[in-house]
């Protein structure tokens, strides 16, 4: 099985996390933390394994630094 990096969900872009889960629960249980962490999450089951994607869109940019000269 070679996943798709990047997928797109409802017109949203969404990134693979890289690993092959063997179980639905497995997956679920990865995808409260994505959850907790603020990230959108779509699980898709390929070949009996399961996949995870994830996006977050950032909502603070913090620069530090005096702007340059």
């Amino acid at each position: 099985m070679k996943p798709a990096i990047a997928r797109k969900f409802d017109d949203k872009k969404f990134m693979w996390d890289g690993k092959i889960y063997e179980t639905e629960q497995e997956a679920k249980e990865v995808t409260q933390g994505y959850k907790t962490n603020d990230f959108e999450t779509n699980m898709v089951e390929e070949e009996g394994k399961y996949l995870l994607y994830t996006r977050r869109v950032l909502t603070e940019v913090v620069v530090e630094g005096s702007p340059p000269v």
